[in-house]
């Protein structure tokens, strides 16, 4: 009996013991092992400063902008001259993806950003330092806290027939459109503003005082934020879109409705 019950208690183990005690063990080396190497790379000096400067912009400049826009600026029958156009405006068509223009057409598209930021601010101040043009605005006029209703009725008047009135964008002639605005950032509304990119007109202080930039800077930032209170935008392209819902679901099931009803009574 006692030797039933002996054999009963020294049966063999599970055969996933051993896998699960080599998982723990594995799962503890490899945290200690992270543990230990971040632990390490805080208390490393960093290799070198990633502030690049003028004369890296230059260089950077000359590597991927020159071959449309000269060596100088100076402009090429394949690119327009930038003198005069300033660090704000290289600062916005490169960091948007604009540029370098992937090819010849309408306009040029958005697309992936090919460099860092260090390397976007070091190509505008060069740009800026060689032939200065206008430059980046005070934090106050991107800080979203002007006047939200006069900012609205300025997009309005001035904006929204080609961006939309709720900045969804719209086509223009030849294959160009005005982008939407429901993403862009502050710094490119303001730069947009300041220096006309593709069909956009420049507005001067002339035309918009900077309060007045910053009031349409804070409406549309007030657009991003915060949802249609009217339910589903249907894209904010209008009656289009709002007609065709209506044709297709309201008018569609009144039809099939109509059927159903029709076919019970026969």
């Amino acid at each position: 009996m006692s030797s039933k019950s002996l054999r009963r208690k020294s049966g063999r183990r599970s055969k996933w013991a051993a896998a699960a005690l080599i998982g723990i063990g594995l799962l503890a080396t490899g945290g200690v092992y992270a543990g230990a190497s971040a632990a390490m790379a805080a208390t490393e000096p960093t290799s070198a400063s990633t502030t690049l400067t003028v004369e890296d912009g230059k260089k950077l400049f000359q590597a991927n902008c020159a071959t449309c826009h000269g060596l100088n600026l100076e402009g090429t029958a394949d690119g327009p001259s930038l003198y005069g156009v300033g660090e704000l405006a290289v600062e916005f068509q490169v960091s948007t993806g604009r540029m370098p223009l992937q090819m010849q057409g309408p306009q040029a598209p958005q697309k992936p950003v090919q460099f860092t930021e260090d390397q976007i601010l070091a190509m505008a101040s060069w740009v800026q330092s060689t032939s200065p043009g206008p430059e980046f605005p005070a934090a106050k006029i991107l800080d979203g806290k002007g006047d939200v209703a006069n900012g609205a009725e300025l997009f309005r008047i001035n904006c929204a027939m080609c961006h939309n009135v709720a900045a969804a964008g719209g086509a223009l002639t030849e294959g160009k459109y005005a982008p939407a605005l429901t993403s862009t950032s502050a710094l490119h509304m303001y730069a947009a503003m300041v220096t006309g990119p593709q069909n956009m007109p420049v507005f001067n202080n002339m035309t918009l005082t900077a309060d007045e930039k910053r009031d349409i800077i804070s409406s549309l930032l007030y657009i991003q934020e915060n949802e249609s209170p009217g339910g589903a935008n249907l894209g904010s392209l209008g009656p289009v879109s709002e007609g065709l819902f209506i044709w297709i679901f309201g008018i569609g099931s009144l039809i099939g409705l109509t059927v159903w009803i029709t076919a019970k009574s026969n």
